[in-house]
């Protein structure tokens, strides 16, 4: 106020030392004008402080209960914590059950004249996975190869949770534990060509790694719930306390899809526990990070290298692709039951709607081919996706997350919330989202490795297993780096 009382001083000043009835409302309107012109600046600046405030500001963790019971029924007093040896088999029953229903399926619509997987799964290209799958594909050689590696049960918070367990036979090496979390619509079965890179020495590296790919509740081998509410939040803690079951107490994580999601709440939650964090779908959304997106479209050499600038401006693009390719996600994640039900009880279709996601999120580019990206990847990797799913009836507990992710307020809280345990980020071209490193460090402010790459695409361990070991080994050397850091400054 000191400042308005100098200015009004200068101004009746300027209108002369005896004041008059036209210099009084002449000063009196200046008075105004200036004070107006102060709270409507205070205001401003208030706004603009406070909203900063609340994009920066931290929530508490919400309570969540460790022990919730997701099994049918009340939890009993007695429960089952036996780890049993588990077999994949793709029984006669089902092989014969699903020829039948692929052999008497319906003849499709031909696409249009002139387009080729614009449209969605282009059926002619379809009809040759399913002769494939009907004829060429066996069963009971893949159901061998995915059995080299050693597989189990074991009940975790009422639900039974398949995973794959390697120890690695290494002399003279640090034995570091992997959990490894896939996303939608696969299993552990993702990693399968990972695994034994992971497990095998390298020249360089005096560190080795035990993993244990896991099956997501409600997917690949693991049993659903029939209770609301099984979120990724929910998920981290089934993850966290079947790694517990399996004694470890601290170990690495890596993951993209939903299992990205589950490890970042598994970061954050638990950020004692877990390691090191490394995602082949890096994300913050937290109310700050999609701020500085949406601005960033305004001045994008602020937050985006230029040489990666087309993966995120303009933004018109970014929303064609979304609203072109996300109709799945708005579905899956409001009525799942439907398209479950829907595809249930037609392999044909199941191949069609799963297949069509994965090729597109694998190579967006190639719709103007029959394939729509899918011939990136082996048509066997492909077709095991889509087997397991159907084997174990898994199309409706599987896309529920996409609901209970977006249903429960617990969820949007724990986001908000930064993890600092170290973090490492591979961004393929094809990933569905790219965020630079500066909006990446809002929810991961200790981000010690980051890369990114022009190829490759959503399903990385499946698609480009090699470029993403590669980066797991080099992440956990800087993952070691810091925590020697760490407690050296300690």
């Amino acid at each position: 106020m000191a400042q308005f009382a100098a200015t009004l001083l200068s101004e009746s000043k300027a209108v002369g030392s005896i004041p008059t009835t036209g210099k009084c409302y002449y000063y009196v309107r200046q008075m105004f004008k200036k004070f107006a012109l102060f709270i409507a600046f205070t205001a401003v600046g208030i706004g603009i402080a406070t909203k900063y405030n609340q994009l920066h500001s931290v929530p508490d963790l919400p309570e969540l209960d460790l022990e919730r019971w997701w099994g049918d029924g009340d939890k009993p007093k007695q429960e089952d914590k036996s780890i049993r040896p588990f077999k994949v088999v793709f029984n006669d029953t089902m092989i014969e059950d699903l020829k039948s229903r692929l052999k008497n399926r319906r003849s499709y619509t031909r696409p249009m004249e002139g387009t080729q997987s614009e449209y969605g799964m282009n059926t002619v290209y379809l009809e040759k996975m399913l002769n494939y799958w009907m004829e060429e594909y066996n069963f009971k050689e893949r159901a061998k190869r995915l059995n080299r590696f050693p597989h189990y049960k074991t009940k975790i918070q009422g639900l039974d949770i398949h995973y794959i367990r390697v120890k690695p036979e290494a002399k003279n090496l640090k034995v570091l534990p992997l959990l490894l979390m896939h996303g939608w619509p696969s299993s552990s079965k993702e990693f399968d060509m990972a695994i034994p890179m992971l497990t095998t020495p390298r020249s360089g590296y005096d560190f080795i790694f035990e993993v244990v790919a896991i099956d997501l509740p409600g997917f690949g081998f693991s049993e659903g719930t029939n209770k609301p509410g099984l979120s990724p939040l929910q998920m981290s803690i089934i993850m966290r306390n079947l790694m517990k079951r399996l004694g470890f107490k601290k170990y690495y994580i890596q993951a993209g899809d939903w299992g990205s999601q589950t490890g970042t709440h598994l970061a954050t939650v638990f950020q004692d526990e877990v390691l090191g964090f490394h995602t082949n779908m890096p994300v913050s959304s937290r109310p700050i990070s999609n701020l500085k997106y949406i601005l960033g479209s305004l001045f994008p050499s602020f937050i985006v290298e230029e040489k990666h600038r087309h993966r995120m401006y303009p933004l018109k693009d970014l929303f064609s692709y979304l609203m072109r390719e996300s109709g799945y996600f708005h579905l899956q994640a409001t009525k799942p039951d439907t398209i479950g039900a829907a595809l249930a009880d037609t392999p044909a279709g199941l191949a069609a709607y799963t297949l069509e996601k994965i090729g597109v999120c694998s190579n967006r580019d190639q719709l103007h081919t029959p394939h729509g990206g899918l011939a990136e990847i082996d048509i066997d990797d492909l077709l095991d996706t889509v087997t397991i799913l159907w084997a174990n009836e898994r199309i409706t507990t599987s896309v529920r997350v996409y609901a209970e992710a977006f249903a429960w307020p617990e969820v949007f809280v724990v986001h908000e919330i930064p993890t600092y345990v170290p973090t490492a980020a591979i961004n393929f071209l094809y990933e569905v989202v790219y965020q630079p490193d500066w909006i990446l460090r809002d929810k991961f402010p200790n981000l010690v490795h980051s890369t990114t790459l022009d190829f490759g695409g959503h399903f990385a361990a499946m698609h480009t297993p090699k470029e993403l070991v590669d980066d797991v080994f080099e992440s956990v050397v800087e993952f070691i780096k810091f925590h020697e850091r760490n407690n050296y400054n300690k």
